[in-house]
């Protein structure tokens, strides 16, 4: 592999801008315009504007901005401002000053972290000619210990206005540290390259290896030659670069060609050996940005739907899942483990289901695998909560197709009602109820986790996902426990249930108290609906059936029940594994959306005005059609009058 140019840095930037910062009088100016002049001022104003050097200076061809600062007090805001607007900074000392160059660990680096300005920093020792020739310093030994404490310095150099020592050399680092920025790649201390980067580069092998033998031919280190640097590779070029690997790395090269591992080897070597730009220019072209990610234009638009569409995976999305997850199943027991699981992630930046909400969030076997269905819904949960993030993962794990045919936005649930039916593979149900109602015991139970015997209070939002078989039709459902405590939060946007396919309301029936709080916040939400035109079904579900009930919950829930016009409490306890069919009434319920929706006393009194003002509006068409037929009856009674005389 040989290296070659890149793209711009910052996402594909079309600029690099540097602020040059240091204590006052350490030779800032005159490095800018000697840069930019290729000459020596023999005047310098105090701080220079803005500086563009030319285009061409560097092998990029990248546009570089350079922005002088004033370290006067006076001049605070400004510095600050433009630190935080830098793709760079260059950071000076004047070497024969010594007190500027421990400013830069006291003051000036500390000074980056707090504004957290996290930008590649390049150390510059300027009026290298000053220096006392009879106390020589090696550059090494003074800012070694620097760069451990501060592992956000690039690179360091020493350099002379004046004698024209290593100036273009400044912004060149600069540039590049933008452009070929080495944190993203490698860790320096360990000496490897980064978790990341790795995954990228064995996504970018896979891809290469088209005939999947676990090694790229000669055939194919060519093709991946040309598909990055536009240019082929000699035969006597890829021997030299397998006898490279081969004499470092033994298993780098077998019969097949270049290893997994000798293709990391090289990418490490390029790297250790300031060839950045090689392995940048490899990412680019696969479409990762420098957070090694896949760049935005690798991925779907953004989405544009109303607040009550959603987005689910299409068919051909769902069976290239299917297909990875067998795949993938390597002791062919139907359940992913998290080995495999981990395999199966390794070419995404990272496991996309090890924090919440995904972590758990699916039913697991005793020995925590993933089953087809676990696996899917997952996927279900991830495309409805972050549909972008989502492709974007399916991408990484191998999906071939146009990005954009790997999703659907469902059509409004608005439209739903009035069609008396929905379309949807996917529902969201929002779980409400007061503390200790028994919630997350049936988010728990959905997924086969075990009953709790100790009571834990929820303070977030958490989600449980699973299948939901009605007679042969497969539909996902995913349970959001909201908590009592935000509740309120939740309704203060108007927004707050145009996501909500059906919502259910928990109660502990042996506690008076649990019912009365749970029915109010059913009036609180069946209101928010009518308010903002986003009526949702609602059950009610009266947990802990094996307790005994207080003496009228019953009657009480029943009665609120029938004058709400829904349907009457389910009884269950998930203690005893008794559910009453609860997971397929919610999914039924949701699908026949114009059923189970509360209406309020508020919201019939508000129906029977618009009905009365309607009839009244008809009553006024009616007589004001009625006038002009008469009007109309008149005319021509009058005209024959007149022609019979």
């Amino acid at each position: 592999m040989a290296g070659g140019g890149s793209a711009a840095g910052k996402g594909n930037a079309p600029s690099v801008r540097i602020v040059v910062a240091g204590d006052a009088k350490t030779g800032k100016s005159s490095l800018i315009l000697t840069a930019a002049t290729d000459s020596f001022p023999p005047n310098v104003p105090p701080v220079l504007p803005p500086t563009r050097l030319p285009d061409d200076i560097y092998p990029d061809k990248v546009p570089v901005t350079i922005i002088d600062t004033s370290s006067s007090p006076e001049n605070r805001g400004k510095l600050v401002e433009e630190l935080k607007r830098a793709d760079a900074v260059v950071l000076t000392y004047a070497c024969d000053k010594p007190a500027t160059l421990d400013r830069l660990s006291t003051f000036w680096l500390p000074e980056l972290r707090r504004l957290e300005v996290r930008v590649p920093v390049v150390v510059v020792g300027c009026m290298l000619d000053k220096r006392d020739e009879q106390y020589p310093v090696s550059l090494e030994q003074v800012m070694s210990p620097i760069m451990q404490q501060f592992r956000e310095i690039e690179t360091c150099i020493e350099c002379s206005a004046l004698r024209h020592i290593q100036i273009p050399e400044v912004f060149y680092y600069a540039q590049k540290a933008v452009l070929h920025p080495t944190a993203p790649l490698f860790d320096q201390e360990a000496q490897t390259l980064k978790p990341r980067c790795v995954r990228a580069l064995k996504r970018i092998f896979i891809l290469c290896d088209l005939d999947r033998d676990g090694a790229l031919s000669d055939a194919e280190l060519n093709d991946f030659q040309v598909k990055c640097f536009n240019a082929p590779l000699q035969p006597s070029e890829i021997v030299g670069v397998k006898r490279v690997v081969q004499e470092k790395l033994q298993e780098g090269v077998n019969e097949q060609g270049l290893t997994l591992t000798g293709f990391l080897f090289l990418h490490a070597l390029f790297i250790e050996k300031g060839r950045l730009e090689t392995t940048w220019t490899v990412l680019r072209k696969f479409g990762y940005n420098n957070e090694i990610r896949l760049s935005e234009d690798q991925l779907p638009p953004s989405i544009k739907r109303h607040p009550d569409q959603s987005v689910e995976l299409t068919n051909d999305a769902l069976d290239f899942l299917r297909r990875i997850f067998f795949t993938f199943d390597i002791d062919g027991d139907g359940a992913l483990r998290s080995n495999e699981l981990d395999d199966l992630f390794s070419t995404a930046p990272e496991n996309p289901w090890s924090e919440a909400p995904y972590k758990d969030a699916a039913e697991k076997d005793a020995l925590g695998g993933l089953s087809v269905d676990g696996f899917l819904s997952e996927w279900a949960l991830m495309t409805l909560l972050d549909p972008i993030y989502s492709v974007e993962n399916l991408i990484y794990i191998g999906y071939a197709g146009e990005p954009s045919s790997a999703i659907r936005v469902t059509r409004r649930r608005r439209l739903d009602r009035k069609k008396q039916q929905s379309d949807r593979n996917v529902y969201q149900c929002f779980v409400f109820g007061p503390k200790e109602a028994g919630k997350s015991a049936i988010l728990n139970s959905f997924i086969g986790r075990p009953f709790p015997e100790e009571y834990q209070s929820t303070t977030a939002d958490q989600y449980a996902v699973n299948v939901v078989d009605l007679g042969g039709a497969k539909k996902s459902l995913v349970l959001r426990e909201i908590p009592e405590d935000g509740v309120k939060k939740l309704l203060s946007s108007k927004d707050a249930l145009a996501d909500c396919d059906i919502a259910i309301f928990v109660h502990d029936s042996s506690r008076e108290t649990s019912w009365k709080r749970a029915a109010d916040l059913l009036v609180d939400v069946a209101s928010h609906g009518e308010a903002t035109g986003y009526e949702v079904p609602c059950l009610i579900v009266a947990a802990k059936d094996d307790l005994e009930p207080y003496l009228t919950e019953i009657q009480d829930s029943t009665r609120v029940s029938q004058d709400l016009g829904i349907e009457a409490p389910i009884p269950i306890s998930t203690k005893l594994g008794d559910f009453s069919n609860l997971f397929q009434r919610i999914v039924n319920a949701a699908e026949h959306p114009h059923l189970s929706i509360p209406e309020t006393e508020a919201g019939r009194s508000r129906k029977q005005y618009h009905r009365l003002i309607n009839r009244s509006l008809m009553f006024v068409s009616v007589g004001a059609a009625v006038a002009v037929v008469g009007l109309a009856a008149y005319r021509v009674y009058a005209a024959r009058k007149n022609a019979s005389s």
